[in-house]
């Protein structure tokens, strides 16, 4: 039979064996003995854990990343619509997500989904598809501010799809095709109008100076023998035949 300082030993040898934890980088140990809280955080690296007198919740400090269940929202304009995102959220204080709250993921989550009904309500529907920005950002600021206590820090929110009804998602189909032809007329509008401007401006030109519309006719003329093999007969103007007859003369 095995002594009985031996059996101690062995005993005491597995009791310390089994003590050791090995915490990882990114966590950190909240140690409770015998109920009360220590003030400090254990890891990371090899901790000791003396049970049953002490109690160990470990606890990750990477950034967790939650997809928030789509949520049934009646924008301020009565548009009923569904819409999911995505939070980002990380531990800064470990003791406080373990003391000041029973399971902070559930927490945030649950806080997640009622903030998310809460502010996209309160938009209308033309500002959820057009101000996403500003949303995620007040999603993100109240979301940080709920959840401070809990030692949690969200770092991020993003509002990912928007269902829409297929009744609105062909209006809003009409709408665009309506908004791209009027954009079209006006383009055409303005195009007619720096044209008639531009035409107005040579017709001033060429009445300004003398002789220019005999030469219009004439490189009118030019264009159309040009481009047809046929007979034209074209008006001679009174002036044309006057500068003509002044220039004979002279030479005469």
């Amino acid at each position: 039979m095995l002594d009985t300082p031996l059996i101690v030993a062995i005993v005491v040898a597995i009791y310390l064996f089994s003590s050791i934890h090995v915490l990882t980088e990114y966590e950190r140990g909240v140690i409770f003995r015998l109920g009360k809280l220590l003030p400090q955080t254990k890891g990371p690296g090899v901790i000791l854990v003396f049970r049953p007198i002490d109690t160990i919740v470990k606890i990750s400090l990477r950034t967790v990343v939650h997809d928030v269940p789509p949520q049934d929202i009646i924008t301020r304009d009565n548009v009923s619509v569904k819409v999911n995102a995505v939070i980002y959220y990380r531990v800064v204080e470990p003791m406080r997500a373990v003391v000041d709250v029973e399971n902070y993921m559930y927490a945030t989550s649950q806080l997640a989904q009622t903030t998310l009904r809460s502010v996209l309500g309160q938009a209308d529907l033309d500002g959820l598809l057009s101000s996403r920005d500003r949303l995620n950002a007040e999603l993100q600021q109240i979301l940080d501010t709920q959840t401070d206590p809990w030692g949690i820090k969200v770092s991020a929110v993003e509002v990912k799809h928007l269902d829409l009804p297929q009744d609105m998602q062909r209006a809003m189909a009409r709408q665009a095709e309506a908004e791209r032809e009027k954009r079209a007329k006006i383009i055409l509008a303005e195009g007619e109008l720096i044209a008639a401007e531009k035409l107005s401006q040579a017709a001033e030109i060429i009445n300004a100076q003398p002789g220019g519309m005999q030469l219009r006719y004439l490189q009118t003329l030019g264009e159309i023998s040009g481009e047809q093999n046929s007979t034209i007969v074209f008006p001679m103007p009174i002036e044309l035949l006057g500068m003509l007859q002044s220039a004979s003369e002279r030479k005469g």
